[in-house]
Parts: structure tokens; sequence; C-alpha cells
């Protein structure tokens, strides 16, 4: 990888999050190697099929933040945001924005082994325009 990977960004689908935290772990491990910024994001549904939640971003962004207090980052530098919409075109969204020189994320559900690539990760690693680490 080169060396100046200044800002990683990570997506953690916190649905999942219980079930694997590698993509998190590696994320974080490469923001340490390379004193990088670590961009931890999760994507709110626009429509949420839960209709408990009344308000979306809100209620992922308590979930993110109990998920940072349970794997917390140490002394790496990082930001924790809520995007919407559709997940993947959010992720590659934020990543321009945020002018992302790594993208770590996980490669599909992981209660679905079948798949080489889910469709999440397929998209950005398609469309992205920094690199993207996909954790199998």
């Amino acid at each position: 990888m080169p060396s100046n990977i200044r800002t990683i960004l990570c997506p953690v689908n916190l649905r999942h999050a219980a079930l694997d935290t590698r993509a998190y772990e590696i994320a974080l491990h490469q923001a340490q190697i390379y004193s990088s910024f670590l961009n931890v994001v999760t994507v709110a549904p626009e429509i949420e099929r839960n209709l408990n939640i009344y308000d979306s971003k809100k209620y992922w962004g308590e979930k993110l933040q109990e998920f940072l207090t349970a794997f917390p980052p140490g002394d790496v530098a990082h930001k924790a945001e809520v995007l919407t919409g559709a997940v993947h075109r959010a992720i590659v969204r934020y990543a321009t924005d945020i002018e992302a020189d790594l993208i770590v994320m996980e490669s599909a559900n992981p209660r679905v082994r079948d798949y080489l690539l889910g469709t999440t990760a397929s998209h950005v690693v398609t469309h992205a325009l920094c690199s993207v680490y996909v954790v199998r």
C-alpha cells in the first residue's frame, strides 16, 4: 500500500457488527500504521424497516457510539458519522467528499458465506475513486 494514506473510511453495518468486526479491526490497524484519520460510518435507511424507530439517524448514531465504546479506536484520530440513503451510493459519495485514500469494508453479509463479493462491496470497488480493501 502507498505510504500516503491520510484518510481511511470504514463503513460498518451495525446489523452484522456482532458477527464480524474484522474490517473495522483492519481499518484501525491501518490507521495506526499510517497515522491516518479514520472515518467510521454506518448508513441509516431512508425508510426504516422497524416502525418503532422514529428518528433513524439518531437511533443508528447511538448504535454507532455503542459500537465504538465496545471497540474503542484508542489513540487513532477518528470521526463517527451516520449517512443516509442507499448504502452503496452513500459510501462512494462520502469517500469522495472526504477524499478518502482507502476504504476498508466487509465483502458481504457475514451470515452468507457463499458469495465471493456482495452487491454493496462490488459497487464500491467499481465506483470508488480510491483503493478499497475488501475483507473476506
